[in-house]
């Protein structure tokens, strides 16, 4: 503490530059009491002399530096004053000399500048007439080529004409524009009705087009590879009309639909296609529109019927005949999709305008849809025609007959429903007769609802946008709700009878219902669209950001408050059940609860162990109350009841029969017997160690009939050990791991058989 009180003081008078109280500090600190310590005097003085000198020696250097180092700057800076003034003395006489400089200038600008500009429009014209020259001399050339007939080089002039008009499009030259524009749509029109009229010609020799049976097809395909001159022509302008392409798609607009139908950009079919689809497009129009026979709006199969069948005949040949020629060229167009695709725009057209007729009339309207369903189930599945072309689905999701069709499904759905219900068969299983397939035991309304869900999603899960798709999965789990919600109905007016077959049925359909839910969660189809209800849901704040993360961590499923809550009616109904069962079971137990277990013969005194005879009605209505569930309900919904059953039943008889007696040895040894090799067997077939499911009833028969020797070491263990781990291990040596210290102590003290210890 001296210490610390000096070094603190030596500080504050450093500090306050307090010389002498300095010194004498530093010679305590260096000297102290010590004499000996007089002898560091000398060395000491000659440290501080030399100290001394070096300071002195640093002042006077720095003190002769210091002036020199500030007339150095002074003159530095004065210096720097007179070069900036004579700066700005050349940059006033600089200013004034280009002021003047422009000033003699401008006139001679302006005259440049008007030089310039007129420098520049005569550009201009010299740009405008190089182009309008450059379209006369292709179209001079195409000309001449025609002359000659030269059709193929016509055709390839006419491409690079097009391909000037194409570059022009961002031009402001309009009249420019015009005349390229009516320059190739003279041509094209030429060379297109040239070429038309002679690849139609070719076609004809073909028999195109193929409208009988397939079988005729064959004839014509076997005729065409006997006539090469006739396939190299129709593969020549099949080639020149490709070259077309280009120019007939500036001039052509392709047919749209309106905008309400949301259809995909598509381009303009291939020339080559078109024409070759003309005599088809007739016949469509000629026999579905106007007042023909064959064109019943009650009908759509018809003409349905009518474009797979074009499809299906001329397969062959676009595949054999015309697709070679487009790989040829480089092209990367699919003939046969090409031509369907070319088709399915007559079918969407009809559908178009159909469809307002028949909007209101339940029944023509869902065997519209029914039949355009079957058809784009063919077309795709068959033909494989691409989803993301323009399709049937398109036109049922316009937002009219898109709630139309939903409002349709929803309706017969619920009529479906109730059928069902009320069938006679509807609790009966379809394959009740059939072990292997009935592990479920599902009734037959359960199994025909879900496969009605199933056929609403096959119906739905090709409409072309993930919020159509949305919209029928709602509906579908507003069926599984409704659905669900008629079986607590039902399920209440049987309540009386829970164990009887109808109850179990309802059951039955309930948790098949969930667990095929939780299948189809795992779905690919369903996890889509749990990925678009995310970004949906997203969107618009609909949830938290906890469910949300579940969602998107697939936690969760889009099936998930459906599964709860049947879960939830599932567990009610099996606690119906469990409560049934286990009041039957207190009932039977009647006369085992009072059985005298203090009095009854040692295990030594009887020549043979048998059962109770007040146990028998308890184990005879357990048993049956097994049976009847075993056959009634599927294997995972009994496992669950019987283990529910068990947990009561185990803390049942040990509360109402163990520690509400008193034991001597010949009763505990005969509660051990009625246990260990009556009651557990019973649920031998359902688990391969049913004692583990007694907890209470096995270790309180195991301390209820450990030997007197045992018994007492154990008793004064619980007794005298105050530590609770002690005890436990004590307790665990015995397999006793349920019962807690205190719960042994309370069975030792049932115990009636203790040595007279003349206590």
């Amino acid at each position: 503490m001296a210490a610390l009180v000096r070094k603190e003081q030596t500080n504050q008078d450093v500090d306050t530059c307090d010389i002498p109280s300095y010194v004498s500090e530093f010679v305590e600190k260096e000297v102290g009491n010590d004499l000996k310590s007089l002898k560091k005097l000398g060395k000491l003085i000659e440290q501080l002399t030399e100290n001394k000198a070096q300071l002195e020696e640093q002042v006077l250097t720095i003190s002769s530096e210091v002036p020199k180092r500030i007339q150095n700057a002074l003159k530095n800076a004065e210096d720097s004053k007179k070069f900036l003034s004579q700066l700005l003395e050349k940059e006033t006489l600089l200013f004034s000399s280009i002021n003047s400089h422009l000033l003699t200038a401008q006139p001679w600008m302006d005259d440049l500048g008007v030089s310039i500009s007129q420098i520049e429009e005569i550009e201009r014209h010299l740009a405008y007439l190089k182009w309008i020259s450059q379209i006369e001399e292709l179209s001079d050339n195409i000309q001449q080529y025609l002359m000659t007939n030269n059709v193929p080089e016509a055709a390839t002039t006419l491409v690079s004409m097009a391909q000037l008009d194409i570059k022009l499009q961002e031009s402001s030259c309009s009249h420019l524009l015009s005349f390229v524009r009516s320059t190739v749509k003279f041509w094209h029109k030429i060379l297109k009705d040239k070429l038309t009229c002679d690849f139609e010609e070719i076609l004809t020799q073909l028999h195109w087009p193929f409208i009988g049976p397939p079988q005729p097809q064959n004839v014509g395909l076997s005729k065409i590879a006997g006539t090469p001159e006739v396939y190299s022509n129709l593969e020549t302008l099949f080639c020149q009309l490709l070259k077309l392409q280009t120019s007939d798609e500036l001039l052509t607009e392709p047919k749209q639909l309106p905008e309400k139908y949301s259809l995909p950009a598509s381009p303009l079919v291939i020339l080559p296609i078109q024409i070759m689809l003309t005599p088809l497009q007739k016949r469509f129009r000629y026999h579905f529109s106007g007042n023909r026979q064959t064109n019943v709006i009650s009908k759509p199969e018809w003409y349905l019927t009518q474009v797979l069948m074009w499809i299906r005949n001329h397969a062959r040949f676009l595949d054999e005949k015309i697709q070679p020629i487009l790989d040829k060229v480089g092209s990367s167009v699919n003939a046969r999709l090409e031509f369907s695709r070319a088709l399915m725009m007559l079918v969407l057209e009809k559908l178009a305008a159909d469809i307002p007729c028949l909007l209101y009339d339940d029944n023509l309207f869902c065997h519209l849809v029914d039949e355009v369903l079957l058809f784009e189930r063919e077309l795709q599945s068959v033909h494989g025609y691409p989803s993301t072309f323009p399709s049937c689905m398109h036109i049922l999701s316009e937002e009219t007959c898109f709630q139309r069709w939903l409002t349709m499904e929803r309706k017969f759905a619920l009529q479906k429903m109730d059928s069902m219900l009320s069938s006679e068969a509807a609790w009966v299983s379809q394959y009740k007769d059939i072990t292997d397939v009935d592990e479920m035991k599902v009734p037959d309304c359960a199994e025909t609802f879900m496969t009605l869900l199933l056929v609403i999603t096959d119906r739905y899960k090709n409409l072309p946008t993930a919020s159509r798709k949305l919209q029928f999965l709602e509906l579908q789990k507003d069926l599984v709700d409704d659905f669900r919600i008629r079986l607590t109905q039902v399920m209440k007016e049987e309540t009386r009878a829970s164990l009887a077959f109808r109850y179990c049925a309802i059951l039955n359909a309930v948790n098949y219902i969930a667990t095929v839910l939780a299948d189809w969660a795992d779905n690919v189809f369903f996890l889509q669209l749990q990925q678009a209800a995310l970004e949906v849901l997203g969107e618009s704040k609909a949830l938290s950001k906890l469910q949300l993360g579940q969602l998107a961590s697939m936690e969760s499923s889009v099936f998930d408050d459906m599964i709860n809550l049947l879960e939830r009616l599932k567990l009610d109904m099996l606690t119906r059940q469990v409560d049934h069962v286990f009041r039957d079971i207190k009932d039977a137990a009647k006369l085992y609860t009072k059985e005298r277990w203090l009095s009854l013969p040692s295990q030594s005194e009887q020549a043979v162990m048998s059962l109770s005879s007040s146990a028998c009605p308890l184990l005879l209505s357990l048993r049956d109350h097994l049976l009847q569930l075993e056959q009634q309900l599927c294997y995972s919904l009994f496992k669950i009841f019987w283990q529910m059953l068990v947990e009561k039943l185990d803390v049942y008889i040990y509360q109402e029969i163990i520690l509400a007696n008193y034991f001597n040895e010949g009763g505990a040894a005969q509660l051990q017997f009625d246990m260990t090799r009556n009651l557990f067997p019973l649920f031998s077939h359902y688990c391969k160690r049913p004692e583990n499911y007694f907890k209470h009833i096995k270790e309180a028969c195991i301390v209820l009939n450990l030997n007197v020797g045992s018994a007492l070491l154990l008793k004064d263990v619980l007794q005298l050990t105050t530590e609770e781990p002690t005890a436990t291990a004590a307790l665990n040596e015995l397999g006793i791991y349920k019962l807690a210290p205190q719960d042994v102590e309370i069975l030792l003290n049932l115990r009636t058989n203790w040595p007279n210890t003349g206590k």
